[in-house]
């Protein structure tokens, strides 16, 4: 990071800078490069206006009285996946002037630093202050493209626990013209044989989307990914293992949605304040029985209409003699969440999630996925 604060000195006065970077479970933020080895006591008054930028999305402004130097914390995010925050030390006068243009430079590290992680270990290192990923871990969090996406009309974000052990849990997505294609995935079994098994499944839908013919179909068409997937696994595993899928092609414009429930996540709802489960044909997951052919369903959301997509880890937790987590908190949960955008949502819900498990490590994979809907403003 000498590279980038020598260049925010030169071109824009500032003092000192340190870039934080979200953990896996976005709860926290670690120092990175130099600042890495800083002592707790030394970066704590920093860190906590840093996660109020990160937690809020918005610029935050640190000055104290009789002090020329302020602090100036600015979030680091690409297409609306929640990269870290930039902390900049800079003379209190030229915050006004200075903030625009940083705020900009923030934006575009985000793009570069995004980039980074697919060609250098330095920025994975910085992200695991707390401990190493299992290896199943490693494979899901690899394969993820991001955590979230955003666009006009649309915002998403998931989230896997336990981030540092996950197993089969796992959500694949991609954006194709006006469509957003969205699967949600628990693969059987556990640890690796689990994440090796969703692995398989995700190339084998992405290897489908990829391969249409010009005209020949639709980014949103969803059957062609799960009969490619089902056959893939059940030609590795002859049926002895499979994969619960929830499959979605959401169209960005129009707001049509198209559906396959092939498995054990679930889909929730929110329309006007109320969350409701929708209700789908269940359908064979992906890889139980050779020759499986599937069929989509359909229906359109309503402008401002919000999805959560939740694996059994989530919906089926239980306690001994208690209701599960879904019967008696997930509702609550969510419709607690109204005011916050997805990345702050589906944080808030594993929070309750945890709280509910009064703290102790998760007992299955846990997934949740949210997705907001409105139709894009006329340019």
């Amino acid at each position: 990071m000498a590279t980038l604060d020598a260049y925010l000195s030169s071109a824009h006065g500032t003092k000192h800078s340190t870039v934080w970077l979200a953990d896996y479970r976005s709860t926290t933020l670690a120092p990175a490069g130099a600042d890495a080895h800083e002592s707790a006591e030394d970066l704590g008054d920093r860190l906590a206006s840093a996660m109020r930028a990160f937690a809020s999305q918005t610029a935050v402004v640190e000055t104290r009285e009789g002090q020329a130097l302020a602090r100036l914390h600015l979030p680091v995010t690409a297409w609306g996946e929640r990269v870290g925050v930039l902390t900049v030390e800079l003379d209190a006068d030229r915050v006004p002037v200075e903030r625009p243009l940083l705020q900009e430079l923030a934006e575009s590290f985000a793009v570069a630093l995004t980039a980074a992680y697919r060609r250098t270990d330095r920025f994975h290192l910085d992200r695991r202050p707390t401990g190493r990923l299992t290896m199943a871990a490693e494979l899901q969090w690899d394969l993820l493209p991001a955590r979230a996406y955003e666009q006009p009309g649309v915002k998403f974000a998931g989230q896997l626990e336990p981030a540092y052990a996950v197993g089969g849990d796992h959500f694949d997505w991609s954006i194709n013209g006006d469509w957003l294609t969205v699967t949600a995935l628990n693969g059987m079994g556990n640890g690796l044989d689990a994440a090796l098994l969703t692995t398989l499944a995700v190339n084998a839908m992405r290897n489908a989307r990829r391969s249409i013919a010009a005209g020949q179909s639709l980014p949103g068409d969803l059957t062609d990914q799960a009969v490619l997937a089902a056959d893939a696994i059940f030609s590795q595993y002859g049926g002895a293992r499979h994969v619960a899928t929830l499959l979605l092609a959401l169209n960005t414009v129009t707001g049509e949605l198209r559906m396959i429930d092939a498995g054990s996540p679930r889909m929730l709802l929110v329309r006007n304040g109320q969350v409701t489960e929708m209700a789908l044909d269940a359908q064979l997951p992906l890889g139980m029985f050779g020759d499986t052919r599937y069929v989509e369903e359909r229906t359109t959301l309503n402008p401002g209409d919000r999805l959560f997509v939740v694996s059994d880890g989530v919906h089926s937790a239980a306690k001994p003699n208690e209701a599960t987590f879904g019967e008696r908190e997930l509702g609550r949960a969510i419709r607690s969440t109204r005011l916050q955008p997805p990345a702050e949502a589906i944080s808030s819900v594993m929070r309750k999630l945890r709280e509910y498990h009064a703290g102790a490590e998760l007992a299955d994979d846990a997934l949740i996925v949210c997705l907001d809907w409105s139709p894009r403003a006329d340019p």
